[in-house]
């Protein structure tokens, strides 16, 4: 068997079977394969895309590329929950400890901000003392007591992934969809959950944008799960516009915590008890949609779910005290308020960019080496479909110095238009997939 037999192969189209595709991702992860070899066929495979069984045969070729997270010992269904990515994307720092709070065992493994996609993990961060690091004992134990850990990923966890991901992202080839569908899969089939839910983001701000193309990836997920063993429903959502009001670390934690004391942004709060009511429902605590929700309001109106996110904090070595008094969080040194230049109805706010933006501020990284300011962002004061008048807020930018924010404020204000009649809106959510 030869890489160039199996670059021509699916360069015209046909099907590969699972020892080849095994070939080719056992033979690039020990270096017997080439990069070059790699990208032919990644383009390839972005031009001719693969079958379900294909897709499923890569991603479990994958997850064998590494360890797998034993989670057997834990009691209860593990359920896990999973985001395309996005701006504002605030949803696992409140949607884990709700989902705990009602019983429901989530370990949960997350990544680190990349372009202008936030990271979990760095968010978490923004607390001081918490750790994200945590040994396969530990997050056992943890999630055993208090039925909620948030840990790092591994370098043992799916290093194929790790390298093919690096390899895409400078051939061009980061959107293909079943390329998309096995990374994302491999790293949660590796982490070692019995369920898991899928919010695929669609929109200006999503890593695939077009609507059709986002189902497709939501149903290849949920096809993948479903011959991998793991009950798995995804969620498409929207990403046309920024989730919430806050961008950026300390600020999206500081929402957190408001939704947890059962106040925040409505559409943050609809998307958390639409994906915790999947979580339930797949981790046997409730029977229907009605009852599941049910119990995530309760344990948002009787302060459970802010409870057991202080409880989590605790845990992981962070001062409990943050969540108690969100403004010890760090804050940025420069705040501007940027205004309406003509009144109006916002109908249009450039996701993607206000993302980028605040990834040049400090929030995100460009490289895997930068280094993460927790204290700056964006908080939106008006979003899609918002009437606003001249010289009214459209949002206020945090920043580190005066020059960071000269550098960007009018980019900011470019990122909102402003038209002379009330858009009409998307909808939050736009389809459900299942097995």
């Amino acid at each position: 068997m030869r890489a160039q037999d199996l670059i021509e192969k699916k360069r015209d189209g046909k099907e590969l079977t699972e020892q080849e595709i095994r070939f080719l991702i056992n033979g690039y992860t020990q270096g017997e394969i080439t990069d070059y070899h790699m990208a032919a066929w990644c383009m390839a495979v972005y031009f001719q895309g693969m079958t379900d069984a294909e897709t499923t045969a890569l991603t479990l070729a994958m997850v064998d590329s590494g360890e797998r997270v034993d989670l057997s010992s834990i009691a209860g269904i593990k359920v896990d929950k999973h985001s395309t990515g996005g701006v504002g994307d605030t949803t696992t720092l409140a949607l884990v400890p709700l989902v705990a709070a009602c019983g429901a065992p989530v370990a949960k493994i997350s990544g680190r901000a990349l372009g202008h996609t936030g990271g979990t993990l760095d968010k978490l961060e923004s607390i001081p003392g918490l750790r994200v690091e945590m040994d396969a004992p530990a997050f056992v134990d943890s999630v055993n007591r208090i039925k909620a850990a948030v840990i790092g990923a591994t370098e043992t966890l799916a290093p194929a992934d790790k390298k093919l991901y690096a390899l895409r992202d400078v051939t061009g080839t980061t959107e293909s969809l079943p390329l998309v569908a096995a990374s994302i899969m491999s790293k949660k089939l590796a982490a070692g959950a019995d369920a898991l839910v899928l919010d695929v983001k669609t929109g200006k701000g999503a890593l695939i944008k077009p609507l059709e193309e986002s189902k497709k990836l939501a149903q290849t997920m949920v096809n993948i799960g479903q011959l991998a063993g793991c009950r798995t429903v995804a969620v498409v959502t929207d990403m046309d516009q920024p989730l919430g009001w806050a961008i950026g670390n300390a600020l999206e934690v500081k929402e957190a915590i408001a939704l947890l004391r059962n106040e925040g942004p409505p559409d943050l709060r609809e998307l958390v008890l639409t994906l915790g009511t999947e979580m339930l429902i797949l981790a046997g605590i409730a029977r229907t949609l009605a009852e599941a929700r049910q119990r995530l309001v309760g344990a948002l109106k009787d302060g459970s779910a802010l409870a057991k996110l202080r409880e989590m904090v605790e845990n992981q070595g962070g001062d409990p005290s943050y969540i108690d008094d969100p403004d010890k969080l760090p804050q940025a040194a420069v705040r501007a308020t940027v205004t309406a230049p003509i009144a109006g109805w916002v109908d249009a706010i450039d996701c993607k960019g206000l993302g980028l933006i605040t990834m040049e501020l400090g929030a995100g990284r460009r490289r895997k080496e930068d280094a993460i300011d927790p204290s700056v962002g964006i908080v939106l004061r008006a979003k899609v479909g918002s009437k606003v008048h001249e010289g009214e807020p459209l949002c206020e930018i945090h920043a580190a110095t005066p020059q960071s924010l000269a550098a960007v404020e009018d980019r900011v204000r470019a990122a909102f238009s402003i038209g002379p009649r009330p858009p009409q809106l998307r909808p939050l959510i736009y389809a459900r997939f299942a097995a």
